[in-house]
């Protein structure tokens, strides 16, 4: 999936965007008229993502605040929260029924879930998680108020303290007994499992979430770049580390869950969970059994905010900026009060994620809101721009700002190889659904058809856009789709457009760093 979907398709999104100078909206008044529903798509999920993400960041600033003590709440069961099944982290007490004391720090006092009954009585809002959200999005207001210039600073801590972090851990856990077992689980790999098709799901949905194409995140960051930028090397680079990333996380959790294996006498496989769990749950507790527990604790769940912080960033700078380019004299003009509104309408749709059965909501809308949407969304992106704007077309924008044209076997994944993948994994998916369970709660019906309602409220916009744009557009119905489906404009007029949104200077108008399809500058 990375080799074939993620870095093509994010050379793609990153030439695109630092071609046009412009953001995931508008950028398809540049593409194909008639699909910039695609633009509100990504609109609208990155919006969803926005109201359940944040939340699990406001877990971690939770955990983070609770860590500033000699003895981390989680590692005993002398707590109001704690029931009698509760178990410290200890092989002799351990037995089936046991729920260990990081588990009910996370579900009985992070949650309050045993005040709330399914999706039909959420409970209260946790005023302590709510606080913890506020927070979070005033950390994103700050970062995002004043443009991408101040983000790009910001994201020099956020996203290089990480790392840092990240190898620290991975020495500490490296070093713990029982890492190897951990470790050998990890890298070895079982084979029968490609043949099931949520594997390939899984790992479309991984690698879109974690590299982009299909969010707007690449096409936003990409049209602040310099025009003769190399997005090859980037998309190449930035791949790759992301891989890294991954990689140097796994032998972080999975030296943990060794040890963590060794000490209860327990298989790994009855110890790896999937979901903020892993993070919350299986980690915290290990981290509790250690020397220096308080210092592990803090360095983890700092991590983790930076982590968090820094992808919402992107996400919500595609909406900020779409919309910018859309009504420039009007938002563009008053960001700061246009951000403002976004984090508290973004703070208000997440509130619900903050009640006591609030995990509930963060799991349908981790399911639904963006994982089938953006699929689709990206197989019609790839197929629009390859088989509709042409790649000929946009091999030779490339040619303008790189020099070169991109090598054959980029333009054969673009054309043929992207497509067929995306368009058999949707179909697995679709095929292979099942009903999405969190722990031993089954959703209801009424709420799996409200999950397929925010799946498909992002995606209804690509045809009601479509048919809208087909009916105001004046002629026969050929000329319509010439005009909507092959873009005829003059070099003046992109000039005057880019102009007005302010997305290029005058100095590089005049020098022509602007390039424009078919004229020279």
């Amino acid at each position: 999936m990375v080799i074939f979907g993620g870095i093509p398709l994010c050379y793609m999104e990153l030439s695109l965007g630092q071609y046009h100078q412009l953001g995931p909206l508008k950028i398809w008044t540049k593409i194909c008229p008639l699909f910039k529903g695609l633009g509100y798509a990504m609109i609208l999920v990155g919006m969803y993502t926005s109201f359940y993400y944040n939340t699990i960041i406001a877990w971690a600033v939770f955990y983070f605040f609770s860590s500033f003590t000699s003895d981390l709440p989680w590692r005993s069961c002398n707590n109001t929260w704690n029931t009698e099944n509760c178990t410290e982290f200890n092989v002799d007490t351990w037995r089936n029924s046991s729920v260990s004391a990081a588990t009910e720090f996370l579900v009985r006092n992070v949650y309050e879930y045993q005040n709330s009954n399914g999706l039909s009585e959420l409970g209260y809002i946790r005023w302590q998680i709510a606080l913890c959200l506020a927070l979070v999005f005033v950390i994103v207001y700050f970062s995002l108020w004043k443009g991408i210039h101040m983000s790009g600073k910001v994201v020099w801590v956020t996203a290089t303290l990480p790392y840092i972090l990240l190898l620290i851990l991975m020495v500490r856990g490296v070093t713990l007994p029982g890492a190897r077992r951990g470790i050998l689980y990890f890298l070895t790999p079982k084979w029968e499992t490609l043949a099931s098709p949520s594997v390939w799901w899984d790992a479309a949905a991984q690698v879109f979430f974690s590299l982009g194409p299909g969010f707007g995140v690449l096409i936003t960051l990409s049209s602040y770049n310099r025009f003769y930028n190399n997005t090859c090397r980037d998309a190449v680079a930035t791949s790759l580390m992301n891989c890294l990333a991954s990689l140097l996380s796994g032998f972080v959790i999975f030296s943990v869950l060794g040890y963590i294996s060794v000490t209860q006498n327990r298989e790994i496989e009855t110890i790896a969970v999937g979901g903020p769990g892993l993070l919350f749950e299986v980690y915290a507790e290990a981290i509790a059994s250690m020397e220096g527990a308080t210092g592990w604790a803090l360095i983890f769940f700092f991590m983790l905010i930076n982590l968090g912080v820094d992808s919402t960033f992107g996400g919500l700078e595609t909406v900020i900026t779409s919309l910018s380019d859309e009504y420039p004299r009007v938002l563009r003009r008053h960001r700061e009060l246009f951000v403002l509104v976004l984090m508290c309408v973004c703070y208000t749709g997440a509130l619900v994620t903050t009640t006591n059965g609030g995990v509930l909501v963060v799991h349908l809308m981790d399911t639904f809101a963006a994982n089938t949407s953006i699929t689709i969304v990206v197989l019609l992106e790839v197929t629009i721009v390859c088989w509709i704007y042409g790649t000929e077309r946009l091999s030779c924008e490339m040619r303008e700002m790189m020099g070169t044209k991109p090598a054959l076997p980029w333009r054969i994944c673009w054309t043929f190889i992207c497509p067929i993948i995306l368009a058999i994994t949707i179909v697995l998916g679709l095929v292979y659904y099942e009903a999405p369970v969190y722990g031993d709660y089954v959703y209801p019906g009424w709420a799996v058809g409200v999950g397929w309602g925010i799946t498909g409220s992002s995606l209804i916009c690509i045809p009601l856009y479509a048919m809208y744009k087909f009916i105001i557009t004046p002629g026969n119905l050929q000329q319509r789709a010439r005009r909507l489906l092959f873009l005829e404009d003059s070099g003046e007029a992109q000039v005057a457009e880019i102009a007005e949104n302010g997305r290029a200077s005058s100095m590089e108008l005049n020098k022509g760093l602007v390039a424009l399809p078919n004229s020279n500058v």
